[in-house]
């Protein structure tokens, strides 16, 4: 597996090894032992899956308290992927990072927890799949403004009118949150 630091400390790009030959192909997306050990002994207890049509923004979301760590990935379609350093004490902190993640490129991003994590389906009929370390709380579930000016994502939206869900419209701009330690 091919590791890509992204310049936020412990956000990952993971690149895993890809066998394939004219009948398709085969690669393992998680192994506890092999990402053991590259640092990331990891605990997932719960796999979600999500559809999306092309412009659909789902984020940018964390849970504080009890924040879940992810390692996302995509299976069919592609998505523009976006995390965000809530931790107050990075040095990073309110800086974003953000990748094309496909089903072409096999990309997988790790996400720590005390990030807010989003994306926007750049093809209809994306799926989304990712691994948590912690359980969905929704009492516990915050949405970053997607389109925050003091964190200043940038967003491939050329053509697409972004389709939020009604929480994420009211999503909490960076001065109005509460950060992790």
């Amino acid at each position: 597996m091919n590791i890509v630091e992204t310049g936020i400390a412990d956000l990952l790009v993971l690149e895993p090894k890809v066998f394939g030959d004219d009948r398709g192909f085969f690669v393992e997306s998680w192994n506890r032992r092999a990402f053991a050990e590259i640092g990331l002994d990891l605990d997932f207890v719960q796999d979600n899956h999500s559809r999306s049509a092309a412009g659909v923004l789902r984020g940018l979301h964390f849970q504080n308290p009890n924040p879940q760590g992810k390692l996302v990935r995509v299976v069919a379609g592609r998505v523009w992927d976006v995390a965000v350093d809530l931790r107050r004490s990075s040095t990073t902190f309110g800086k974003w990072y953000g990748l094309e993640l496909s089903a072409s490129n096999r990309k997988m991003l790790w996400v720590p927890p005390g990030f807010a994590h989003g994306f926007v389906a750049l093809e209809d009929g994306t799926d989304f799949l990712y691994k948590c370390v912690g359980y969905y709380n929704p009492s516990n579930e915050h949405s970053l403004l997607w389109n925050d000016p003091a964190v200043g994502i940038e967003w491939p939206l050329e053509g697409l009118e972004p389709q939020l869900s009604g929480k994420d419209k009211l999503g909490r701009p960076l001065s109005d949150i509460e950060p992790f330690a």
